[in-house]
């Protein structure tokens, strides 16, 4: 595809709607946002006069600020409200806050939310590009983009790369995205936490369930940890913290397993001492902080590529 067309929708609702031409599209123009942060001006005009916002209905510090910093250096407006700071603690519904937001004459609007397929169901009810943030335990389709983003810079390839994610995989959006992505890439990707945290039939995926972190991360580029999401389960699912450490944690013993290039990889928030030692946080190998800088970039890229699609349809829409 060329990128000066843009996107083929309207919005980035999840990976599994996206093409492999679209996500290389999405990688590479991000490479180039990179090099605009990291110049000495990082304020661009290519979103000069369209408004971003982003609404949140969960907690959040790294995505809702790369997104916030994305629109800025892309010459955007960008506004942010929470479900707190809403009329949502009124009683107003997701869908009447989306439409209250779309006829402010937004063009982006940025959902994080706690049910899954809430993107979904707000797109096609507003004019503005819905760009899903995070919903439920569904997806998270920029964070696997990133997570893509820094596998290619690093590793210098996608194709036949060996990723290991370990932790709390039924309740983790992040996994999922990153499963589809890594997939249509033609990567092999490996799975390993407790069974009461695995999804049911994982293995008709394609994914390869192991049966420990030391098998998943054999031969591994890339070892990927997952936070385990408290808020999304129910009690009783591992016996204890310090269990779960034993079996589960990432330790400079499971790293000996993995491949000697392999890159350290971690979502965020890491809790230290849970799914790593802090030391494996801070190994020479993790680009963990560094999957910051690169969020910012693809959000760019995204928010970029969006608005040329916007465009192209807008000038059709003229002709017509």
């Amino acid at each position: 595809m060329s990128y000066e067309e843009g996107l083929r929708r309207k919005d980035l609702l999840g990976i599994q709607q996206l093409g492999v031409d679209e996500i290389y599209a999405i990688l590479d123009t991000a490479r180039n946002m990179k090099q605009v942060m990291e110049s000495g001006n990082k304020r661009t005009a290519y979103l000069a006069g369209k408004s971003v916002v982003t609404l949140f209905y969960e907690n959040s510090t790294r995505t809702r600020a790369s997104f916030d910093f994305a629109a800025k250096y892309l010459g955007a407006s960008a506004g942010a409200l929470s479900s707190s700071g809403s009329s949502t603690a009124k009683g107003e519904s997701l869908l009447d806050t989306a439409i209250t937001i779309d006829r402010m004459a937004t063009d982006f609007l940025i959902l994080r939310h706690q049910v899954s397929g809430s993107p979904h169901y707000l797109a096609p009810r507003v004019r503005a590009s819905v760009i899903n943030a995070g919903d439920g335990c569904n997806e998270h389709p920029t964070q696997a983009l990133l997570d893509l983003y820094t596998m290619r810079d690093r590793l210098g390839r996608l194709h036949g790369l060996r990723v290991a994610i370990i932790g709390d995989i039924s309740h983790s959006r992040v996994a999922r995205s990153n499963l589809w992505a890594l997939q249509k890439l033609g990567c092999d990707v490996r799975f390993a936490g407790p069974g009461t945290m695995m999804p049911r039939f994982i293995e008709q995926t394609g994914v390869t369930r192991c049966r420990s972190v030391e098998e998943a991360a054999d031969g591994a580029d890339v070892v990927m940890g997952l936070r385990i999401q408290l808020e999304r389960q129910a009690a009783g699912l591992f016996p204890s913290v310090p269990e779960y450490v034993r079996y589960y944690s990432i330790t400079d013993e499971v790293l000996a397993h993995a491949a000697p290039h392999a890159l350290i990889m971690h979502p965020g928030p890491t809790n230290h001492g849970v799914e790593m030692e802090t030391s494996i946080v801070e190994h020479e190998r993790s680009v963990i902080h560094e999957q910051v800088t690169n969020g910012v970039a693809v959000r760019m890229a995204v928010l970029y590529l969006l608005n040329l699609a916007r465009n192209r349809r807008q000038r059709g829409a003229r002709s017509a």
